[in-house]
């Protein structure tokens, strides 16, 4: 894709982005030439403006071996072994590394990201598909996804974990604030928000579910321990645990908000080692209370 002066100027640039455009390429270039040379002098910033505004491309750029201090490419990026980049990974459509993917800053794709062994970033993970990763996904800041988490081991966000549709980690899921899910979450360890936890569909867990907010699901809650938040727990189905099932202070628990009243027995059941307090709503199946 060719580039103008024109046509740059239409998607209304920063005065200093234009002049070094003019300055530096003639008032004309290759889209992915002018990113290349924007990161190449330090420009990020504009290079992602650049990408921002004229998107991504179907080209495909595949390498052994990425090892850079920063990359924003306008196609799909394929890495045959590990990528490193001290900064910014960024690509316009997808990321897919058969080895492991690290950057200091932050990992962007329009699309899909795969990766056969573990993601970490120093800064947000942020995908416009799914994230896959035969390992784990590690983020000091906030890891935002319009598609499909899943991974084998740990998810675990320093700030905000926002998933577009399902979340499945085989071990734990860990977020320092609030973590949204569009569709469900099902873990093999412990799910953690320091915020709100919520979920449109339900909440599977092997481990606790903890929330440090109010924690809300449209379906259903399970968990083999504890389940627990400084908040409201609200519930559109049933809600069973193997250890308690505990509320904030002063707070309550509602359970079958979603439940019709006669099939109340059945798909709004309440079960946990012991009766909750501040139980609202909710069938309590005393007699198949854990012991």
């Amino acid at each position: 894709m060719q580039l103008t002066k024109n046509f740059i100027k239409a998607k209304n640039p920063c005065a200093s982005g234009y002049k070094w455009f003019l300055r530096n390429r003639n008032g004309h270039g290759e889209y992915q030439e002018i990113l290349d040379a924007l990161v190449a002098e330090g420009r990020i910033e504009d290079a992602c403006w650049l990408l921002d505004h004229f998107g991504p491309t179907d080209t495909v750029l595949t390498v052994d071996t990425l090892d850079v201090d920063n990359i924003v490419y306008a196609g799909t990026i394929v890495v045959r072994r590990s990528a490193n980049a001290e900064g910014l990974l960024r690509a316009g459509a997808g990321i897919k590394i058969s080895g492991g993917m690290r950057a200091g800053k932050s990992i962007v794709a329009g699309a899909d990201i795969e990766c056969a062994a573990s993601i970490s970033c120093g800064g947000d993970i942020v995908a416009g598909g799914d994230i896959h990763a035969g390992w784990g996904v590690q983020s000091d800041e906030n890891l935002r996804c319009k598609g499909e988490l899943r991974v084998q081991w740990d998810v675990e966000v320093a700030n905000d974990l926002d998933v577009g549709r399902n979340l499945r980690a085989g071990k734990g899921v860990s977020a320092g604030g609030r973590l949204r899910c569009g569709e469900g979450i099902r873990s093999g360890g412990d799910v953690r928000a320091g915020g709100e936890l919520i979920a449109d569909c339900g909440i599977q867990a092997a481990g606790s579910i903890v929330a440090g907010a109010s924690l809300d699901v449209g379906w259903g809650l399970a968990a083999g321990g504890d389940i627990s938040a400084d908040g409201t727990i609200k519930s559109g189905e049933g809600i069973v645990a193997g250890g308690v099932i505990q509320p904030g202070s002063g707070h309550a628990i509602y359970a079958g908000l979603r439940v019709r009243l006669d099939a109340w027995e059945v798909a709004a059941r309440v079960l946990a080692a012991s009766r909750p307090e501040g139980l609202i709503s909710g069938y309590w199946a005393a007699d198949e209370a854990y012991a």
